[in-house]
């Protein structure tokens, strides 16, 4: 049997299948217990229907993102893998890069190289490994997350707002700017039309302009995201590939 064969054999969709129901079963406890206790916050039903609405398209565009990693990594570790990975991560980047991080440690280069059965336990062992930090830092953190937003805030619910924008600014201007330095060959010393940085570019381009039709139609509003992404990743794919 070769390693893809393995990667893609009955054991693995049931040894990956578990974890990915827990995740599933996980989901509906919190919406379950998160309408329950909607009501007694004084939330009404009409808007409980609309954040659940919401939630759903916005979900759409990234979904469909971490849809074309998969495909990806279905070549590479298998499908039950890159199901399972993709379903409790999400992060494409990571989880390339953790694989490609494993295999090489025995001398495959993850879609490259013909995949050996050391190579896909190495690379599924390296993906899990890695994953553990937050899990564990998540566990021991979410009890406390109260008291660590009282001291962070000083009790001043409006401070607190400021600094949870001001970190979430921050973490994606850096991703931004990491694609966006891409254009730029500090070898050559020259700029070129590269697709991380025209898919960025676009992306804010195409969101400056559903963001504007929303305002004159507000229904618009929660496709935003969705038709900003999918509209980049189109243009980016005929312009920059």
């Amino acid at each position: 049997m070769t390693a893809l064969q393995l990667a893609n054999s009955a054991p693995m969709w049931i040894a990956c299948g578990i974890p990915v129901i827990l995740v599933v079963a996980q989901a509906l406890l919190f919406a379950k217990k998160a309408i329950k206790d909607s009501s007694k916050m004084g939330i009404s039903d009409e808007q409980v229907k609309k954040a659940i609405k919401s939630s759903a398209i916005t979900s759409i565009g990234p979904s469909v993102v971490i849809l074309t990693g998969m495909l990806s990594l279905l070549v590479t570790v298998g499908g039950p893998v890159a199901w399972m990975r993709l379903s409790m991560i999400g992060s494409v980047m990571f989880e390339s890069i953790a694989a490609g991080i494993g295999t090489n440690t025995v001398g495959v280069t993850l879609g490259a190289d013909t995949l050996t059965n050391e190579a896909l336990a190495m690379g599924v062992w390296t993906m899990v490994l890695c994953s553990i930090g937050w899990v564990i830092f998540a566990t021991i953190s979410a009890t406390r997350m109260d008291k660590i937003q009282n001291k962070l805030g000083g009790g001043d619910s409006k401070k607190l707002i400021k600094i949870s924008t001001s970190a979430v600014i921050a973490v994606f201007g850096a991703m931004v700017g990491q694609n966006l330095i891409k254009a730029y060959s500090f070898a050559n010393k020259a700029f070129s039309l590269h697709p991380n940085m025209v898919a960025c570019i676009l992306g804010a381009l195409f969101m400056y302009g559903c963001m504007a039709v929303s305002k004159k139609n507000p229904k618009l509003k929660e496709w935003n995201l969705t038709i900003a992404m999918l509209l980049a990743v189109i243009v980016t794919a005929i312009v920059a590939l």
